[in-house]
């Protein structure tokens, strides 16, 4: 056996039907579009969105809402995450970095970190942003709070 004479497996392919090919084929005159209308002819397609005529949804449903362009949007961090990486990998301090590094955060993601959660552990912490509770429990363990520049 070789590249050459592999063949697919008897009932795994289709041949396809040809349409127009004559009335005895059993896919002639119309070639399976039916009589007459849009969809019977050459060169048609469905516009998106096209309902017939209709009002089309979008149009019917009024706009609402606006991004805001000074937007700052943060990667949500908890305490109980900050005492695990903690507990797992004995640190004293941890940046932007080690989140990284543990996959918490992307690189490129302003990180805040929230008070979810009960921190033990005297821990520096380095973040772009801190909750009020964050950061008032991270300071009664006796740990500190760096806030770093936005990117």
């Amino acid at each position: 056996m070789n590249l050459s004479s592999l063949k697919p497996v008897k009932g795994s392919t289709k041949t396809c039907k040809r349409v127009g090919r004559g009335q005895g084929s059993g896919c002639g005159g119309t070639s399976t579009r039916g009589h007459k209308g849009q969809k019977s002819r050459s060169g048609y397609s469905k516009k998106i969105g096209f309902e017939g005529g209709q009002m089309p949804i979008q149009r019917r449903l009024p706009k609402f809402g606006f991004k805001s362009i000074n937007r700052v949007e943060y990667k949500a961090v908890n305490l109980s995450v900050i005492q695990s990486l903690i507990d797992t990998r004995c640190l004293a301090k941890i940046g932007i970095d080690d989140l990284v590094d543990a996959g918490i955060v992307s690189a490129n993601r302003l990180v805040k970190i929230l008070a979810g959660g009960i921190i033990t552990s005297v821990v520096e912490v380095t973040a772009h942003a801190f909750s009020e509770k964050a950061e008032k429990a991270i300071l009664k363990v006796g740990g500190t709070v760096i806030r770093t520049l936005k990117q």
